[in-house]
């Protein structure tokens, strides 16, 4: 570096390039190295990384306030060092996420809708091959009601099991690019409980008239279906 020559101790993990600039061209030397070598009064810079998204407004702040206090600095006296943040690209990182979101938003509203009628079809067909079940029912007391509420649990458990085997797919995706990727994903439990009752309440709602017409079967009529 600079002519004067060093032992290599270490590697670090390659990092990549984020917009076509690499993360790998660094080099650590002890901080009491530079200052024999360079002199103290050449600049200094810190790079910190922050938890999370979430918390780099309040790294920036601790990080602000360690530095004022390193530098025995007055409240009413301004900061003696600069701060460079990730703001552009943060900010970048959202809108481009955002875009995502939405996109996925209208996307996963087709499909609901086109598996509610997949839910809704299906409930039809096995109202068809049970109607003899429902004559023997109604003619032992089964009540309307009773019908109904069979045919909506029915329809509501086959959406549920949908949903989860679409959360169970959407965590193996995000542990796969986890793993191969510098990209971090994770699935929240949140996400995992809002996916699986949205779920849940398309097959209740697409089932609704499925049920109604297992409900109104007529029990006479019903019985002389073929098994």
């Amino acid at each position: 570096m600079d002519g004067v020559s060093f032992e290599v101790v270490g590697t670090s993990k390659a990092k990549g390039s984020v917009f076509g600039q690499s993360q790998d061209n660094f080099v650590i030397i002890p901080i009491e190295t530079y200052f024999k070598i360079w002199g103290s009064r050449q600049g200094l810079g810190y790079d910190a990384i922050a938890i999370d998204h979430r918390s780099l407004p309040a790294a920036e702040d601790e990080t602000r306030a360690l530095l004022r206090a390193y530098r025995h600095l007055r409240p009413n006296e301004d900061d003696t060092f600069s701060m460079v943040t990730s703001d552009a690209l943060v900010n970048f990182w959202d809108q481009l996420t955002g875009a995502i979101a939405a996109t996925a938003v209208g996307v996963v509203s087709v499909f609901l809708v086109v598996g509610g009628v997949v839910i809704m079809n299906i409930m039809l067909a096995v109202v068809t091959e049970r109607t003899h079940e429902i004559g023997i029912r109604k003619s032992v007391g089964a009540r309307r009601r009773d019908i109904l509420n069979q045919f909506l649990v029915e329809s509501s458990i086959l959406a549920a099991a949908g949903g989860l085997i679409g959360v169970a797919a959407a965590w193996l995706v995000a542990v796969a690019v986890r793993s191969f990727t510098p990209v971090p994903m994770a699935v929240p439990l949140a996400a995992v409980v809002v996916g699986v009752a949205l779920s849940t309440a398309v097959g209740l709602f697409f089932g609704i008239y499925p049920a109604e017409r297992a409900a109104k079967l007529d029990p006479i009529e019903a019985l002389r279906a073929e098994k």
